[in-house]
């Protein structure tokens, strides 16, 4: 072998190979009869014939990763996880619009292909795929020696999904009364995390610790998988009765409620949500402890204990809720839609680009 060999070089493609391998069991249970080719082309291929039978089909697509929660999977060498948080980050972006996502790529870059650890990666975001009636269509494995230590790695992702354009949800849907139903999340789910290491630096706890506040290994803790709202919010959109009755939906992301709840407000709208409906998970409380602030300060950070509102007809709120319980996705209402004007100080007016409707947390969190 030359010292100028790619090999040489650092990178190890006989374990890129392997690293598919054993993943291709995992991708086949993603796919459909519209997935077309299998593993290993050069590009996923998806029959859309389907759209044929839709009056005006729009496609919606979205693009995200894991963040810094990669850093707790390495910390722990615990990697089956992750994927989860990786689909639920792009693909629960294209339910909101109303969307069925359809397909997903994804993309791990690592400094050192380890394959068992790349595959246990895939696993997860194919079972997430599956879970959420996406296809996993394709992905990318690339090694940067140099770049990232042999131990680093991060995970991305893209989907796409498909709306007839007279069932698009969204701000230009909601109306005066309409009401905000809050959908419990299962943790920190993948925001935040940066800010979660700095608190447990800062008190010298290792994500190996066991935590009696926390309940168990620190890590583990904070690695609990992001819960996926696709699939019941699917099957909630598709009912006739009640499907109709959702004007829009926000993913609660980076920002947190507030930020994300005020993209898919109209302008000129105006919403209070009431801390007092639910009460944050303990996982919050702890962190906040440590770190010697409030849950109030933390808001434009963390969920919070509320990964997905929706905004509905007020008469129908009671059934969305049901409906949801019945997908196992604990919610409630938390606050209503005005458009009387009033004095906006100390609301969230819009963000990331959107100029959208007001909101604010008021009250105090339930205990």
């Amino acid at each position: 072998m030359g010292t100028n060999s790619y090999a040489q070089a650092g990178v190890d493609t006989a374990a890129g190979d392997l690293a598919v391998e054993l993943m291709k069991a995992s991708i086949k249970a993603t796919h459909s009869p519209e997935v077309l080719g299998g593993v290993g082309g050069f590009a996923g291929l998806f029959d859309v014939s389907f759209l044929k039978n839709f009056d005006r089909p729009l496609l919606a697509t979205s693009t995200d990763g894991v963040g810094t929660k990669v850093a707790i999977a390495q910390a722990l060498d615990k990697h089956d996880t992750i994927g989860q948080d990786l689909v639920g980050m792009v693909v629960d972006d294209i339910v909101v619009c109303g969307a069925r996502p359809l397909f997903m790529t994804d993309y791990i870059a690592c400094g050192k292909v380890v394959p068992e650890r790349i595959a246990s990666i895939v696993a997860g975001i194919a079972r997430a795929c599956a879970e959420t009636g996406t296809a996993l269509v394709g992905g990318e494995t690339a090694e940067h020696p140099g770049l990232l230590g042999p131990d680093d790695y991060d995970v991305a992702g893209a989907a796409v999904g498909a709306v007839e354009a007279d069932n698009l949800l969204g701000a230009e849907r909601v109306t005066n009364g309409d009401v905000v139903i809050a959908m419990a999340s299962s943790g920190l789910h993948s925001n935040g995390y940066s800010l979660v290491r700095h608190i447990l630096a800062n008190k010298k706890i290792a994500m190996t610790d066991t935590s009696v506040d926390l309940g168990g290994v620190v890590g583990e803790v904070l690695l609990e998988p992001t819960r996926l709202y696709t699939s019941p919010l699917v099957s909630l959109l598709a009912d006739a009765e009640v499907g109709p009755t959702v004007h829009a939906l926000s993913h609660v992301t980076g920002g947190g409620i507030a930020a994300n709840l005020a993209r898919v407000l109209p302008q000129g709208s105006w919403v209070e949500v009431d801390r007092s409906t639910w009460n944050p998970p303990v996982i919050f409380r702890v962190l906040a402890d440590m770190a010697g602030d409030s849950l109030e300060s933390t808001e434009g950070t963390w969920n919070l204990g509320v990964g997905m509102c929706g905004i509905v007809r007020a008469d129908a709120a009671s059934a969305v809720i049901a409906h949801l319980a019945t997908q196992g996705i604990p919610a409630w209402v938390a606050g209503m839609v005005s458009l009387t004007p009033r004095d906006l100080a100390g609301f969230e007016q819009g963000a990331k680009g959107v100029d959208g409707g007001a909101v604010r947390l008021v009250g105090a969190f339930g205990g």
